[in-house]
């Protein structure tokens, strides 16, 4: 039922493995009477989950459950019924973006855009989002997008290369910073009024010399193409991730076909849906946002099925899944799982993170309603009562402190523990 290709990457490609450190090995969270959507395909069911370390342990049916209840160090919720999934994910982040004015960007000091990445990584976390892949900044983190000069779109975030040597040269020195990807500026977006939407700047030359480099140092390359011939490019050469794909046509959906097994497309619906519908109290109307041809590439892009800006702001996330049922016609099971189980392919991690099973990281949420019935409840950050990362509880309500009098005994300790929270990078020999 899932509408998750198979996705099957190069192995090489593999991003280094981070770990967040933090999370006590000893720790023991009991979550009780939840109904489990594990993002597997199965329907939801309901069990308690018993969390140890970072780590699922138990999923369903947890053994010796009045022993954990009788010991005070074991943190215990009462589900009540409530939704446990998998913590959500992005597929296009810009932890960096600041509201609109992108160009300040490249002139921010080292702390203050430090500080703005933290606000931005805290605000993903409280919309119940566990993963984020990066567009042009962390995390999994792309480096600065590459243009060709007169083909950039924001200059505070470009990296100017013009031809595939210069293009090389600009990847190795990317990746001798440690992004995890590449990532090319190859169409135009109508917005800038001057780099339009269905315009390519890339050359074959040029896109097969970025993918060649990049794959050469083990790095994935992703790419911003809207324009026909931008897609049709990063199909053939091989770019593992084409973010809007708005103008594909009939021959690069064949081509498309073929190769979906290796590369992931991630449209970004909501920008073209919120600029031609928000972005009006913000000064652009939507006869302006017509008028620049986002409506005609919202209808394209409806047929081939970005966060930061004023009318993308961050926090509302979830916009997207809804965007998928409403547009794509997903399921909202379909939805869910493309923003968990699907994100986790998308950072070659399946195996241990994006579903609610045995042995994968404890990254997940306990929401108040069913977002099956209601896929727009994930918007409302109100009824993500508790948001939980790697086995660390980031937020639970008061209402979780509460200790049922039907027989039940337990002590609550549900507090937030991202205070000790550190992200590490293994030493690469």
């Amino acid at each position: 039922m899932e509408k998750v290709a198979p996705i099957d990457l190069d192995s090489k490609l593999q991003p280094v493995k981070y770990e967040i450190a933090g999370t006590n090995k000893s720790s023991k969270v009991l979550v009780l009477d939840v109904e489990i959507l594990e993002a597997t395909g199965r329907e939801p069911y309901r069990g308690d989950v018993l969390i140890v370390g970072e780590r699922f342990s138990h999923v369903g049916d947890v053994p010796n459950k009045e022993t954990l209840l009788a010991d005070p160090s074991v943190r215990v919720s009462y589900g009540r019924g409530r939704t446990l999934m998998p913590g959500l994910g992005d597929a296009h982040t810009y932890f960096t973006w600041n509201g609109g004015d992108l160009d300040r960007l490249g002139t921010l000091g080292v702390e203050e855009h430090t500080l703005l990445t933290a606000r931005s990584a805290e605000c993903f976390l409280d919309s119940g989002y566990t993963m984020c892949f990066g567009a042009a900044s962390p995390f999994l983190a792309n480096g600065q997008e590459m243009a060709r000069r007169g083909g950039e779109l924001v200059g505070g975030i470009t990296a100017y290369a013009d031809g595939p040597e210069e293009m090389r040269e600009v990847i190795r020195e990317h990746i001798e910073l440690g992004v995890d990807q590449v990532k090319l500026s190859m169409s135009g977006e109508s917005i800038t009024e001057t780099r339009d939407a269905e315009d390519c700047y890339f050359t074959l030359e040029d896109t097969a010399a970025c993918v060649d480099e990049a794959h050469k140092m083990n790095k994935r390359v992703c790419s911003h193409a809207r324009a026909r011939d931008s897609v049709q490019q990063s199909v053939d050469y091989g770019v593992d991730v084409i973010y809007h794909a708005s103008y594909i046509d009939e021959k690069g959906m064949d081509s498309l076909e073929k190769k979906k097994s290796k590369i992931i497309v991630a449209p970004a619906i909501n920008w073209l849906v919120a600029t031609l519908h928000d972005a009006v109290m913000f000064g652009y109307s939507t006869e302006k946002a017509e008028q620049g041809g986002y409506q005609r590439e919202l209808d394209a892009a409806d047929l081939a099925i970005d966060y930061g800006f004023a009318w993308t702001p961050h926090g509302t996330y979830a916009r997207e899944l809804s965007h998928f049922v409403e547009r794509f016609d997903f399921t909202p099971h379909e939805s869910i799982i493309a923003a968990t189980f699907g994100m986790a392919k998308l950072f070659m991690r399946s195996h241990e993170m994006g579903q609610i099973k045995v042995g994968k990281y404890a990254d997940c949420l306990v929401v108040d309603g069913d977002p099956l019935k209601n896929i727009t409840i994930l918007q409302d950050h109100d009824l993500l009562n508790i948001i939980m990362i790697n086995g660390m509880v980031y937020k639970a309500g008061i209402g979780e402190y509460v200790i049922p009098t039907e027989g039940l005994t337990g002590i609550h300790s549900m507090t937030n523990e991202m205070s000790h929270m550190q992200v590490q990078r293994p030493i690469l020999s």
